[in-house]
């Protein structure tokens, strides 16, 4: 299928770009990590991971594809493994520990203020950030040669980059966070413009900090540092508009939600933890009516987002991707549920203005997984789903 073959902006069935990782993959990571095996060993691993990744979702019948973030030890590394200017202590490129503590059902903290990696925490710059390697591009090029279906990349918005930005560390290198996100900007830009010229057409922005300005715990964070929460919305807000701005023809997706980490019980099974709490409505009409993005991928898979009666702020001309599949439980949505949430959002949205998708990815290499096939089962269900409901996917 070539690229222009589905209006990408009007998909039914949807994802978040991360997937199951297999064992191998996650050996191979760990073993770099101990000096055991090298670049070149690693690669070979993920190209294996990346390519079977590709056939399973094409299989399923999804209409876009990704590499399953198989590349990346944390989704963020979309930016930070890109750029150089961070102050990052030796060693922490090639780690694989994993920070969320374990702590089923409930909220989780890692702390960020931790000697880790770019963006996992809150890290100061000794230089003004240039881009080193273009890490999506590089994705993209292997992930679209294997494809028979559109290939969509995944990247790290700035609203995160500047929330783990410790600017009251930096102000020798950038005097403010307006110097700061201009940066930012102009790198992100030169990322998609060099991913647009390789042929990618549908580009997903992860804005899981946008969560932030409806959660007390990071309110109170915000000002403990001196910053206005709603000042620091709307800028972010803005630097969205401006990473995405002027690229014709590219259908861009903004997904927004409260945290993708999971915790296992004493017999093993997987369950849910997050990282913040707070209903859309808050912000709802300030983000969907402000941002420019053509496809807001939403988590609705539990409670903590409220109901869908925020859906009606969406402008006519955008797609609401609702997250209804969670990729945090290993039971498969049965697809009258699915339907009936549909049809609930729809009281709000029309449905022609609705997709499906899982709430969120379904975690890196550091990160507690479902079983492979587990995931597997969510995305033929999403698939059953959407054709029963919008007659194709």
């Amino acid at each position: 299928m070539t690229q222009s073959a589905i209006d990408l902006r009007l998909l039914r069935a949807d994802h978040n770009g991360s997937l199951v990782s297999p064992q191998y993959l996650k050996d191979a990571f760990k073993a770099l990590a101990d000096g055991s095996i090298g670049e070149g060993e690693l690669r070979v691993a993920q190209d294996r991971a990346i390519r079977h990744a590709i056939a399973k979702q094409e299989e399923t019948g999804m209409p876009v594809v990704s590499d399953g973030e198989f590349r990346r030890r944390n989704f963020q590394e979309s930016f930070a493994a890109a750029v150089t200017g961070f102050d990052v202590p030796a060693g922490q490129e090639k780690s694989v520990e994993r920070l969320e503590p374990n702590r089923p059902l409930s909220r989780t903290e890692q702390d960020f203020q931790a000697a880790g990696p770019a963006l996992l925490t809150r890290r100061p710059v000794v230089e003004r950030l240039k881009l080193a390697r273009n890490v999506i591009a590089d994705e993209y090029r292997f992930s679209s040669a294997i494809a028979t279906r559109p290939v969509k990349v995944a990247l790290i918005g700035p609203d995160r980059i500047s929330q783990r930005f410790a600017w009251e560390k930096s102000q020798a290198i950038y005097k403010d966070m307006d110097a700061f996100l201009a940066d930012v900007i102009a790198i992100e830009r030169q990322m998609i413009r060099e991913l647009v010229d390789a042929g990618c057409r549908y580009v997903h922005m992860d804005a899981p900090g946008l969560t932030a300005y409806v959660d007390q715990v990071s309110l109170e964070r915000m000002r403990a540092r001196g910053e206005d929460p709603q000042k620091n919305l709307e800028r972010a807000i803005r630097a969205e508009n401006d990473v995405i701005r002027d690229f014709p023809g590219v259908t861009f997706a903004l997904h927004i939600c409260r945290g993708n980490p999971r915790g296992v019980d004493a017999s093993g099974k997987v369950l849910p933890q997050w990282h913040r709490e707070g209903h859309y409505d808050a912000i709802a009409e300030q983000l969907y009516t402000g941002l420019k993005h053509d496809r807001f991928m939403l988590e609705y898979d539990s409670e903590r987002a409220g109901s869908f009666e925020t859906l009606r702020f969406i402008p006519r001309d955008r797609i609401a991707v609702l997250g209804l599949v969670t990729t945090k439980s290993a039971d498969v949505e049965s697809k009258e549920f699915l339907k009936r949430r549909i049809d609930e959002a729809a009281r709000y949205l029309p449905l022609e203005q609705l997709a499906l998708s899982p709430q969120c990815g379904f975690g890196g290499v550091t990160s507690i997984q479902l079983a492979e096939e587990e995931a597997w089962a969510k995305f033929r269900r999403i698939v059953e789903t959407a054709q029963e409901v919008w007659g194709g996917v």
